[in-house]
């Protein structure tokens, strides 16, 4: 019995090098942060951790590389979309509050805007940046909405259409309360309660137009 339970520990080598892995990525966050992606190079990193290029580079054999961890690395810390419970046994509005709830507190976190505006501003130079960013963050919580919204699309909870049109627009209401003021750093919402405002009206604007038998509205 206690065979099977045990779990062997890891080696202390094997916790080093994991400490010495996440020393890389995190130096690397604070300089493509506050240098960019152009401006950052890899001995730099090296030399903040403490180590040699050559060790750096065996755990991540290219710059691209390191930018993935980093991307990786925030996502799993702050990508609280991925997570969202997602059950057809409850309410329609039940679940998309849950989405809007988790996107809304992921993309106004410090680090996601951060990498988000990093994103942007190296898009032109490195296109690549801009696709490893999305497919590792945004497309996986879009594509995880969309499934769900597929289901009920197809039992009749939700008019027919294309789910992932009906995702994209869900998120651009969601962030349609300052997100871009924000992004900009013109603006920040004011409280967790306009937060929750922006929660209930995205989900108020959504189901006016993909509730079954919805009417055009008419000013």
């Amino acid at each position: 019995m206690d065979s099977v339970l045990a779990r062997p520990a890891a080696s202390a080598s094997d916790q080093s090098s994991a400490s010495r892995r996440r020393a890389f990525v995190a130096a690397a966050t604070s300089a493509f942060f506050a240098q960019g992606y152009a401006g950052t190079a890899m001995s730099e990193i090296a030399r903040a951790v403490g180590g040699s290029k050559t060790t750096l580079w065996a755990y991540f054999p290219s710059k691209e590389e390191l930018f993935a961890a980093v991307v990786d690395d925030i996502v799993e810390r702050y990508g609280k979309s991925l997570s969202v419970e997602v059950s057809l046994d409850d309410p329609v509005e039940t679940v998309l509050r849950r989405f809007a709830e988790a996107l809304i507190s992921t993309i106004y976190s410090a680090p996601v805007m951060a990498l988000h505006r990093l994103v942007i501003s190296e898009a032109e130079r490195f296109p690549y940046l801009a696709e490893l960013f999305y497919e590792r963050g945004p497309r996986r919580g879009k594509q995880r909405l969309a499934d769900y919204l597929e289901a009920v699309m197809a039992r009749g909870d939700l008019q027919a259409g294309q789910p992932m049109l009906a995702v994209r627009q869900f998120s651009a209401l969601c962030q349609a309360g300052g997100y871009e003021q924000a992004l900009l750093k013109l603006d920040l919402p004011d409280s967790e309660r306009s937060l929750s405002q922006d929660v209930e009206i995205a989900i108020e604007a959504f189901l006016r137009i993909w509730r079954p038998n919805a009417a055009p509205t008419r000013d």
